[in-house]
């Protein structure tokens, strides 16, 4: 055999009791598991002594936006060192393929604050399997960090069928999105995402995303909406994409399943109730939350959906002009805006974390009401005057979760585990470095929500059925050789609110593939990572 790891507590995925095993790897895949009695110990080239360090399945990141990071950044520890061997990509129905010249300068424009502006990347595609071929032939052949799974976006399908406008697809529109779902879904996609408080995917009605649904499903793949609200109308909007995904007979998979904002503190059994119910009926339903109670988006986000109708360049526009600017303000302050969920906006909850001009840097790390307070201005102009120059590019943490919703949703027998990292600003989101070990060290060991064993397998054999992967999610002989090493007496989320980008404690190796991404605790050089496409078979 190439390795063997001797002594090792193995916690396989299956949420079952750990065991005491030798595991041995050849070739990329594990060839043998060798319990405490069960014969001769298996022999290698290489032997690691775990010495009791638990062995698992590599997490997989149900929701990443690594989408041009893991093309700029051979290293990518943030996610490799937290033990993450798969991101999907393509979240929350924006993202880079398909394109045309015209939606990639829209799009890349967009998310600038997800993704930074995308000028150090060479945008050599424009379409799904293109964007999967770039993935496998990065940095000169070598590949990318960790593996990636990719979604299709159906904003940016909107985006090049119909453009920015608020309105219905025509017949001839509709059939070309159509037309691309299926070919990206051909080309290796696993789903289909939508972001539907994001323009433009939010101006799609449920008829719409239904036939797109209906392409996804006989192509094997899943849904995984961003749905219309996390706010006021949150439990409605579950209710409406269960519906939707029934009607459709697509699977579905809810994007940070999160209940956030005062009208939801509590209510997280309710949501738990209208999936028990759905899937007691037969809806194959999944989720992913991230462990931590603030989210994170753009600022421009916040806006209302009229004011993004016409994409980035008509919103500065907008922002621009003093009577629209005034009819945002009071929609976003008073009315509570589409874009913030129904909820008005609390500017004392709203943190900036990045933004794409340096000249702006004194503003991050501090409320857009305390940045108001400290130059004597409202909350809004300051905000308006982030959004103007900054270009729409400012990020923000919005601290509005409740941590009994957070626990209560960890615990369902379908939830994943996702990280809805974004990498970009001074100051991100912790959960960006810190979700899975936040999730074994804080929430298995430390508060015990969780066994640490069904703890694992949230994070590994339930996404990776979620994805229909035939060979990752278990230790089992046969499968990839995805591993994480880790001690469960010490792991824990290094990034904090105050330094988020300080890598976690307590895994000291991380294998992708049967090779080494971490170890003794660092970034080795390897890069075995690829793009993990799904079958696009059409169901028969």
């Amino acid at each position: 055999m190439d390795l063997v790891i001797r002594n090792a507590s193995v916690v396989d995925g299956t949420g079952t009791p750990s065991y005491r095993a030798d595991v041995g790897i050849t070739d990329g895949r594990i060839t043998e598991i060798r319990g405490e009695g069960e014969g001769p110990r298996p022999t290698a080239a290489r032997t690691v002594e775990a010495d009791g360090l638990a062995l698992s399945p590599g997490f997989i990141d149900m929701h990443a936006h690594s989408d041009l990071a893991l093309l700029r950044d051979p290293d990518h520890s943030a996610k490799a060192a937290q033990g993450v061997t798969l991101e999907v990509l393509g979240q929350d129905g924006l993202s880079y393929a398909p394109a045309d010249d015209r939606t990639l300068a829209e799009v890349r424009s967009s998310i600038a604050g997800w993704n930074g502006d995308g000028s150090d990347i060479d945008f050599d595609w424009r379409t799904v399997g293109g964007y999967l071929d770039r993935l496998d032939r990065n940095f000169g052949g070598q590949g990318i960090a960790v593996n990636a799974a990719y979604l299709i976006p159906q904003g940016t399908v909107r985006m090049l069928a119909v453009g920015w406008d608020d309105r219905p697809a025509t017949d001839a529109e509709l059939e070309r999105m159509r037309e691309l779902v299926a070919q990206g879904m051909a080309e290796g996609a696993v789903g289909m995402s939508s972001g539907l408080t994001y323009t433009p995917g939010m101006y799609a009605k449920d008829a719409e995303l239904t036939e797109l649904c209906r392409v996804v499903a006989a192509h094997g793949g899943y849904y995984c909406p961003h749905h219309r609200s996390y706010g006021a109308g949150a439990l409605a909007a579950y209710e409406e994409m269960v519906q939707l995904t029934r009607d459709a007979g697509c699977p579905l998979h809810l994007a940070h399943a999160t209940m956030n904002f005062g009208v939801n503190k509590g209510k997280a059994p309710e949501l738990l109730s209208l999936l028990d119910d759905a899937l007691a009926a037969g809806a194959d339903i999944s989720l992913d939350t991230y462990p931590y109670t603030p989210g994170c988006t753009t600022l421009v986000a916040m806006l209302p959906s009229w004011a993004n109708e016409g994409g980035p360049g008509a919103v500065l526009t907008r922002l621009a002009d003093e009577a629209t600017a005034a009819r945002m303000r009071h929609d976003v302050e008073v009315v509570g805006s589409d874009g913030c969920h129904g909820v008005p906006i609390e500017w004392d909850r709203i943190e900036i974390s990045g933004v794409g001009s340096p000249e702006l840097s004194s503003y991050v790390g501090r409320t857009v009401a305390e940045s108001a307070r400290l130059r004597g201005e409202e909350p809004w102009v300051t905000a308006r005057r982030l959004l103007v120059e900054d270009w729409l590019g400012t990020t923000i943490l919005q601290h509005v979760g409740h941590e009994e919703n957070v626990r209560q949703i960890m615990r369902h027998r379908v939830h994943t585990g996702g990280s809805d990292g974004i990498l970009q600003g001074d100051k991100p989101h912790p959960r960006a470095y810190g979700t899975f070990p936040q999730y074994l060290g804080r929430y298995a060991r430390e508060l015990g929500i969780l066994p640490l064993e069904e703890c694992v397998a949230h994070l590994t054999s339930r996404p990776a059925a979620r994805l229909r992967l035939p060979d990752r999610g278990y230790v089992r002989e046969g499968y990839r050789a995805d591993l994480v090493l880790f001690d469960p007496a010490t792991v824990a989320a290094g990034s904090t609110f105050e330094e988020p980008r300080t890598l976690p404690v307590g895994i000291p190796h991380v294998l992708i593939d049967g090779r080494f991404v971490i170890e003794d605790g660092r970034r080795t050089s390897t890069l075995a990572g690829r793009a993990v496409r799904g079958s696009g078979r059409r169901a028969a």
